[in-house]
């Protein structure tokens, strides 16, 4: 993906996510995106459920950044304003639940994005929607299945797929820069000159305003650039060495410790 987002073409996002429609709760379009697609920022009434087949998504939305891999998928409330970006060539279905149904209401957070673990049912249900829409006459079954989907909708669990950027200036200028470029391994100290912050302000603005450390932060944003390159296809070896650490065994323990599994069981969950 190009680092300058200027530079970079925005795509129209689906008209399907504007059909407010009860008796459809449930509408779906497939799309495959390629490596460097960026849809332009936009709001629908209908909240969205998007999961890539193949392929890694970068949801980008209020100051942060949600990394999905296909063992995931993200969910996005109605109603917010969100880019998603394709890191990869990507085969995505997008699910968009009309604004009739309550969803996940009770999540810890029910009005931002959240990445959440895809059940093998998920999937499956996922993969039949599209084929049930188009050639199911029958509208009590089609109410039936989408009754079904939203309910394991619901009960997705949330994975720690994001990385809070803050609101800042100084904070969003150093973020957005270390996102682009996550293999800058300068140390804080030197990156205060490019944010326009003592190292000590910077400190207590990532504490404040994103909930994790520096150090962290960091750690975290290195993670989820290593799981969009395994999914490209480079070895373990060449992601670790290049995103500093000091051997592939270093990075498989500091990935089990935030994820809880080896990167590549993790990403053929």
């Amino acid at each position: 993906m190009p680092n300058n987002v200027a530079d970079t073409p925005f795509f129209e996002p689906s008209p399907v996510s504007y059909i407010v429609d009860p008796a459809r709760p449930l509408l779906i379009r497939s799309q495959t995106l390629v490596a460097g697609r960026i849809i332009r920022p936009h709001a629908h009434p209908r909240g969205q459920y998007a999961w890539a087949r193949k392929g890694v998504l970068r949801i980008i939305s209020e100051h942060c950044v949600w990394i999905v891999p296909p063992t995931h998928a993200v969910w996005i409330p109605a109603g917010t304003s969100h880019q998603v970006a394709s890191e990869t060539r990507a085969e995505v279905r997008h699910v968009f639940v009309d604004p009739s149904r309550a969803v996940r209401t009770d999540a810890p957070r029910p009005d931002r994005c959240a990445v959440l673990a895809v059940t093998p049912l998920m999937r499956e249900m996922t993969l039949r929607l599209e084929r049930l829409l188009a050639e199911e006459s029958d509208a009590a079954r089609r109410l039936r299945f989408c009754d079904a989907m939203i309910d394991e909708l619901d009960r997705l669990e949330e994975a720690p797929l994001s990385l809070p950027g803050g609101r800042d200036p100084r904070l969003v200028r150093l973020t957005r820069h270390l996102g682009e470029n996550p293999e800058d391994r300068r140390p804080l100290a030197e990156l205060a000159n490019f944010a326009g912050a003592s190292t000590r302000t910077l400190e207590r603005l990532f504490a404040a305003e994103t909930g994790l450390t520096y150090r962290r932060w960091r750690a975290r944003l290195r993670l989820l650039a290593a799981i969009e390159r395994l999914e490209r296809g480079e070895s373990t070896t060449g992601v670790a060495l290049s995103l500093g650490y000091s051997s592939p065994s270093a990075f498989a323990a500091s990935f089990r410790e935030e994820f809880g599994e080896p990167p590549r069981t993790f990403l053929r969950a």
